[in-house]
């Protein structure tokens, strides 16, 4: 399936929003997800009080190319990046060593990173049209069932955040999580 890059109008009104530190919802493989610039830290507070989440997990980045999350990445060896290459794009998440620059908002204060290059046609256009990765999220209040239109994300958060038009993709479980330098699955 090609990507679907969101209309330059509305793009222009995202990263206005982004910049601004706002939150965003789009479709992802399995539900709509929320999302907003990993690199603002009071975009990230806001993501993190919508959905009533400690900020302790760490959270999950996504990006179209794998050059927008390769400043987050640590230096891995050859062996590391086959195992990434193999797997995206795709809907498997690796946590894997942060960079010294990654923000410990976004670690969770572990010292890694879960990241993934995702095969979602609308969610990579979108990451690749804003030329960044973007913090990923189900789109729901903790402990509730995530949102799998924007019409129900709009019904859950109003005008706290700014929708993105797309299908979600066919998968009925979150993407898997795994940790690259052990080999243990977090999420399966």
């Amino acid at each position: 399936m090609a990507e679907r890059r969101p209309p330059e109008i509305l793009l222009a009104r995202l990263r206005h929003h982004l910049r601004r530190g706002g939150v965003i919802a789009y479709a992802t493989e399995s539900c709509f997800g929320l999302g907003c610039d990993p690199r603002n830290y009071r975009a990230v507070q806001r993501l993190l009080r919508l959905k009533g989440r400690p900020q302790g997990k760490g959270l999950i980045l996504i990006a179209g190319r794998r050059a927008q999350i390769e400043p987050y990445i640590a230096p891995l060896e050859a062996a590391a990046r086959r195992q990434l290459d193999r797997a995206w794009p795709g809907p498997v998440s690796f946590l894997v060593p942060a960079a010294k620059r990654t923000p410990r908002w976004l670690t969770g204060g572990s010292g890694k990173i879960a990241l993934r290059v995702t095969a979602h046609p609308d969610a990579a256009a979108l990451c690749n049209a804003l030329g960044m990765a973007l913090v990923s999220t189900s789109a729901n209040p903790a402990g509730h069932r995530p949102a799998r239109t924007l019409a129900e994300c709009v019904r859950m958060f109003g005008q706290r955040m700014l929708g993105v038009p797309g299908r979600v993709g066919r998968r009925r479980r979150p993407s898997t999580i795994k940790d690259l330098e052990t080999g243990r699955i977090i999420r399966p």
